[in-house]
């Protein structure tokens, strides 16, 4: 555990972790954070993020259930064990400096389609009105590529997959994990959640294309 956080962090703190507990509750409500699956952060500062303890039920959240984790991931001024893929979440953050939320879940809708696409290595989203709801797309005519990852229980491998795709140039938003869910991100609660959202309508609308089509 590495020194505690000075006075005006632990108040930036408490405003985050009841952000992230009223967003987990709604989407526990939605049922996509069974069996204690699924976290959520958000960005504290530059070098510090607000994110889930491992292994709380998202559903019922509170002050107590959020710590401090630094840009490596390691642990401010608690002895509480961060989720094992803080990483990804403090990935997004240095990657993307614009991104101050973070969402992952674990819907039905997601992990089913991150395993119908996982041999594609990508869920291509092109024609759908809703794609508007992604930032810096404005009109269905266009491509958004959701890239499908394979599961690890290694996180750097996993880092390593993403930060690959960013290197490529290819535009990121979101991404799956194969059999797993979601991770998703925005400038602010809102349009994260919003991106959330879209993307599982979106990903049902394709299941639904999958299934129906002859």
């Amino acid at each position: 555990m590495s020194k505690t956080p000075p006075p005006a962090v632990s108040a930036l703190l408490a405003e985050r972790a009841d952000a992230i507990a009223e967003a987990a509750r709604e989407l526990a409500a939605f049922g996509w954070t069974p069996a204690t699956s699924s976290n959520f952060s958000m960005r504290i500062d530059d070098d510090l993020a607000a994110i889930t303890i491992s292994g709380r039920d998202k559903g019922r959240l509170g002050r107590d259930d959020i710590m401090v984790v630094d840009m490596a991931g390691k642990a401010v001024g608690s002895d509480h064990r961060p989720s094992a893929e803080t990483g990804l979440h403090t990935q997004v953050y240095r990657r993307f400096p614009e991104a101050n939320v973070v969402l992952h879940t674990h819907s039905r809708t997601q992990s089913v389609a991150s395993r119908l696409f996982a041999s594609e290595g990508r869920v291509r989203l092109e024609g759908w009105e809703l794609q508007k709801a992604i930032a810096g797309y404005t009109t269905h005519e266009s491509v958004l590529d959701i890239p499908v990852f394979p599961n690890t229980q290694q996180m750097p491998e996993l880092e390593a997959r993403v930060d690959a795709w960013i290197d490529s140039g290819k535009p990121l938003y979101a991404y799956l994990i194969d059999g797993h869910g979601i991770y998703t991100w925005g400038r602010d609660m809102a349009e994260t959640r919003r991106h959330l959202e879209a993307l599982e309508f979106l990903l049902g609308c394709e299941l639904d294309l999958r299934r129906l089509s002859p």
